[in-house]
């Protein structure tokens, strides 16, 4: 059975960066997309980019355009999501999640992750 793994969150403060890393295990890296997503507290989980393994394209929600960018490394079965320029309203907890297309709605994603959190603070 297909698993994520998250890591590399963390507290940050204004303008820092992270990088998270989404480690896949038990399936074939490359037949599915996947996605980053980040549920805020009290809000709900909305999705924040997508990677196509099959052609490398990327999607990115609007807010974290221009300072997040999703890669991935077929070496190390590994998705990252680089992190810049972070604001108080990117703290959240991020998960990574796999689906047959970054077009797919939210609900056919699966193989979540437990979650790393990223806090950012002045």
């Amino acid at each position: 059975e297909g698993r994520l793994a998250e890591s590399g969150g963390g507290l940050v403060q204004i303008g820092g960066s992270l990088r998270l890393s989404c480690a896949a295990s038990g399936f074939a890296f490359g037949d599915y997309d996947i996605g980053w997503f980040r549920q805020p507290p009290g809000k709900f989980r909305e999705g924040v980019a997508c990677l196509s393994l099959s052609d490398g394209t990327t999607r990115y929600v609007d807010s974290v355009k221009g300072r997040f960018t999703i890669s991935s490394d077929r070496t190390k079965n590994t998705v990252y999501l680089q992190m810049n320029s972070l604001k108080p309203e990117d703290t959240a907890v991020y998960y990574c999640a796999t689906a047959p297309s970054c077009d797919s709605s939210q609900d056919e994603f699966g193989s979540w992750g437990q979650g790393t959190q990223v806090t950012v603070s002045s």
